[in-house]
């Protein structure tokens, strides 16, 4: 049985659009553990809710689906960049991504505003206090509901 997540990222740093023109992506520079765990528990053909972070009105904005499992992520690897780890190595590694693919847009936008509104999604992390996981599972009633809620313009 596939799992839902949601994947943020803000649009300055990677946007939906970008991952429509690519195609796919690794999810790469996740310095979280839980985040890390998160990614090692996908499956392929699970899907996810690209939700714009750090902007005016966040959002989740599209779907993706995952189409690799958790593997090293290079970047904490690359000397001098901006995710370099020293204490992660490639016979060690600390580090995880996925990849994702561009599955389709949501009909409209599901700002955090609307969600924090939907008493339905009271439990749903992204909107517990302190909860900044890049990386976050979402069970399948609220993926119905954010669905659901993306149907109709606000």
């Amino acid at each position: 049985m596939s799992r839902h997540w949601l994947f943020k990222s803000e649009p300055d740093a990677y946007s939906f659009e970008r991952l429509r023109t690519e195609r796919t992506t690794p999810w790469s520079g996740v310095r979280n553990y839980q985040a890390r765990n998160n990614m090692t528990e996908m499956r392929v053909g699970d899907l996810g809710l690209f939700y714009h972070s750090s902007i005016p009105e966040p959002a989740a904005v599209g779907i993706v689906k995952v189409v690799r499992t958790a593997y090293p992520d290079f970047t904490a690897f690359e000397r001098g960049g901006e995710y370099y780890d020293p204490r992660s190595t490639e016979s060690k590694p600390i580090w995880m991504m996925v990849d994702v693919a561009y599955e389709q847009p949501l009909k409209h936008p599901v700002t955090l505003a609307r969600m924090r509104a939907e008493p339905r999604l009271v439990g749903m992390p992204l909107l517990k206090r302190g909860q900044r996981l890049s990386v976050q599972p979402i069970t399948p009633q609220e993926w119905a509901i954010v669905l659901e809620l993306s149907e109709r313009a606000e």
